[in-house]
């Protein structure tokens, strides 16, 4: 019964909600409501405050958090490797990653790595940077792609260097008529997520002398498309992110390159696992076909 609570207990952490942690683990409220009770009396003390929007963990349920999703990982590991000595090639892969690794990657890596191994079963959560490297930390996800990782104590793995480029409207020509320079974007605004205003993409802003005040920020990479096409401002893109651009905005590199780096995040508990390796160097062979250089330019 506690190891069902140990689930019932991750999954409501991450629905927000017994209804939904019960429709996650396709169990009835009542067993979740029931398996947390359990679990708060074999701890001997509440790992939940419930009110009307919901549920939101106690400060000894945060501090309990990371123990219990270790005790489910394991279990999940050794599940796995006997699994993989009987040669059933069973086992789960959870990957998180942001917007265009979504869109451009994942497809062709998720379908050709079900033709390998039919019985693993693979989930995939679109987050922001932090919250993918900070999923990957606590090993709620096994496998994360992200850019400039900080978090300390997750094994990081460069795939690729990818090329951030301007995106202006239609009708803007560079001086120079073929790069961006930084007599282009003086008295230019900028848009972009609010989340890319760090890392890389502000060694962009700041090697152009683009100050705050000439910021603005949208949702995602469509409405800031959107935004450009308008003629409300500047964008700033990867690579890998352009595709189907619409029409009414141009695509430009700057004078200077600059890049972001995609890496691979993995705690070391969660690469042990057999499904999560062999995913990892599938991933792996991927990016080698693709971009034998190494470079999205």
């Amino acid at each position: 019964m506690i190891s069902f609570a140990y689930r019932a207990f991750s999954a409501v952490v991450q629905e927000k909600s017994f209804y939904k942690a019960a429709k996650l683990l396709d169990v009835t409220p009542s067993a979740i409501s029931h398996a947390i009770n359990q679990l708060e009396k074999f701890l001997g003390f509440s790992v939940f405050i419930r009110n009307r929007s919901g549920v939101k963990l106690t400060t000894d349920g945060n501090d309990v958090l990371p123990i219990i999703q270790d005790i489910i990982n394991t279990q999940q590991r050794l599940e796995q490797e006997a699994a993989n000595i009987t040669g059933l090639n069973a086992g789960s892969v959870r990957m998180g990653a942001f917007s265009s690794v979504c869109i451009n990657w994942l497809p062709q890596i998720i379908s050709t790595f079900r033709e390998q191994y039919p019985d693993i079963l693979i989930t995939v959560d679109q987050d922001s940077y932090d919250d993918i490297g900070n999923n990957a930390k606590l090993g709620t996800i096994d496998i994360g792609f992200t850019c400039d990782p900080i978090i300390e104590k997750l094994i990081r793995v460069p795939l690729v260097k990818d090329q951030i480029y301007c995106i202006t409207p239609s009708d803007f020509v560079p001086l120079n008529g073929e790069t961006i320079t930084t007599e282009d974007v003086k008295h230019q605004s900028f848009i972009l997520q609010r989340s890319d205003y760090y890392g890389d993409t502000k060694k962009v802003l700041d090697r152009y002398n683009v100050t705050n005040a000439a910021l603005q920020f949208s949702i995602d990479d469509q409405s800031m498309l959107a935004m450009v096409r308008s003629k409300l401002g500047m964008g700033i893109l990867p690579k890998l992110a352009l595709t189907n651009i619409p029409t009414g905005v141009r695509i430009y590199p700057f004078d200077q390159k600059y890049y972001r780096t995609i890496y691979l995040v993995i705690n070391s508990v969660q690469i042990k696992t057999p499904a999560t390796r062999r995913m990892l160097d599938h991933i792996k062979e991927f990016i080698q076909a693709r971009y034998p250089t190494g470079i999205l330019d």
